[in-house]
């Protein structure tokens, strides 16, 4: 009895397993012919309903916009050239999509000026006076380019004014001597036009003096040079109570003549039979591409003594037609907005020397 039980559990048992392997294969038989999709095995209406309970966030909620314009008023020094953003203004207060829709202001471009100072270590206040021009060059909106120039010495002295400054400078040594401080300076001045026509920079070249003081909207007026610009220039004597004028007689922002001088407020100007005053370096601007694309201009690509002085082919490029000159300011010219202090060898003002401590100070504790 007890073998006969044992083979009927042995057969039950096969047939457990023959069924289920069949089931099996039927299962998988027919799901092979069923259709393949990425439709969620989930009803559509559930799907829906999870859909509709994640909503996207706005792109930009209204305090958002507040701390972006904030912030980009922060740094608006830093980034004066790049457009910003600004949010256009809503019509309707409740209206999340107005409030995200923005206006790109973009502000006009400013024209390179190019600034060139010579520099030398025979001058007895050279870094006060580059101190204190570098404080009038720090105000001006950029872009602006300072070059100094200086023979070579082993005094760092204008290095380390020019890195503290903040401003973008280029400082260019050269290795002659002179005897003649006045070829000295025009030795320089040829070394920064030649690095500018190398390097072919775009921009308005000025030569500012260690000595020239500046109205701040006289760069204004420097941007707005196409060609060649001149304005008058008063020179103050040291000790002395006399005031020259040098530069263009204007009608409107037309150079009609020039003034010869104006010593103790009498004036004297140039008439059509004396001949032309030399132009002064500091009184006149000149587009830098003259020098590396003259052709633009309507001038011959090689001028016999251009190579060797580009001072003298840009001042004889100046004086030699008038109609080319822009008088500066526009109204006649009647405006002073540059002063050169001339000190003679040997004198030194009253109050320099104190007024030289105070600076030294005030540099040093910013």
């Amino acid at each position: 009895m007890g073998s006969v039980e044992r083979s009927k559990k042995k057969v039950q048992l096969w047939k457990k397993a023959i069924v289920h392997f069949s089931l099996c294969f039927v299962m998988g038989f027919f799901t092979g012919f069923a259709p393949t999709g990425k439709d969620s095995i989930f009803p559509s209406r559930v799907a829906t309903e999870n859909k509709s309970q994640i909503s996207p966030q706005p792109v930009q909620t209204l305090n958002q916009s507040a701390t972006a314009v904030h912030s980009s008023n922060v740094s608006r020094s830093l980034r004066a050239e790049a457009p910003v953003p600004v949010p256009a203004k809503s019509k309707e207060l409740g209206s999340p999509k107005q409030v995200d829709t923005h206006e790109v202001i973009k502000l006009p471009a400013r024209r390179l000026i190019i600034i060139v100072t010579p520099t030398s270590t025979k001058h007895q206040f050279q870094g006060v006076f580059l101190r204190r021009l570098a404080n009038t060059i720090k105000l001006v909106p950029q872009p602006l380019l300072w070059i100094v120039v200086e023979g070579i010495s082993n005094s760092n002295e204008v290095s380390e004014i020019l890195r503290k400054t903040g401003i973008m400078y280029r400082h260019l040594v050269f290795k002659e001597n002179f005897t003649d401080p006045e070829a000295e300076l025009n030795h320089q001045r040829n070394v920064a036009l030649k690095h500018i026509e190398h390097h072919k920079l775009s921009g308005i070249v000025h030569f500012a003096g260690l000595s020239n003081v500046y109205d701040l909207d006289f760069f204004k007026e420097l941007r707005q040079i196409e060609v060649f610009g001149t304005w008058p220039v008063a020179l103050l004597s040291a000790n002395k109570r006399k005031v020259v004028i040098e530069g263009p007689v204007c009608d409107s922002s037309q150079v009609i003549g020039w003034h010869l001088r104006k010593m103790n407020n009498h004036t004297d100007a140039e008439t059509d039979a004396e001949p032309k005053p030399p132009i002064h370096i500091s009184s006149f601007a000149f587009n830098s591409s003259i020098l590396w694309d003259p052709e633009r201009w309507g001038r011959p690509t090689s001028v016999q003594g251009t190579s060797q002085n580009s001072l003298k082919f840009v001042k004889q490029v100046v004086l030699e037609d008038e109609t080319k000159l822009k008088g500066i300011p526009p109204e006649e010219c009647s405006k002073i907005m540059l002063w050169r202090l001339r000190f003679p060898i040997g004198v030194v003002p009253r109050g320099l020397v104190k007024t030289a401590s105070l600076l030294d100070v005030t540099v040093t504790q910013r």
